[in-house]
């Protein structure tokens, strides 16, 4: 996912159940193909459940999302 795009590794987090969140930071079109990229390799070794892609967040939103 990350070799896929120019984009940044925000953070990883299993949230139960064998599900994972992952964030990446970068341009819209390096994180939506990172995504992509990502999403085929999901797929591969396992169920992949969503995908999700917030181009631009509002500051807040961002705040909200890196908060740890």
């Amino acid at each position: 996912m990350v070799k896929a795009a120019n984009v940044t590794l925000v953070s990883k987090e299993e949230i139960g159940g064998g599900l994972v969140t992952v964030m990446v930071r970068g341009d819209v079109g390096a994180v939506q193909a990172a995504v992509e990229a990502g999403a085929e390799a999901a797929k591969t070794v396992g169920e992949l459940v969503s995908v999700h892609v917030i181009p631009r967040p509002h500051a807040e939103v961002e705040n909200m999302l890196t908060r740890g």
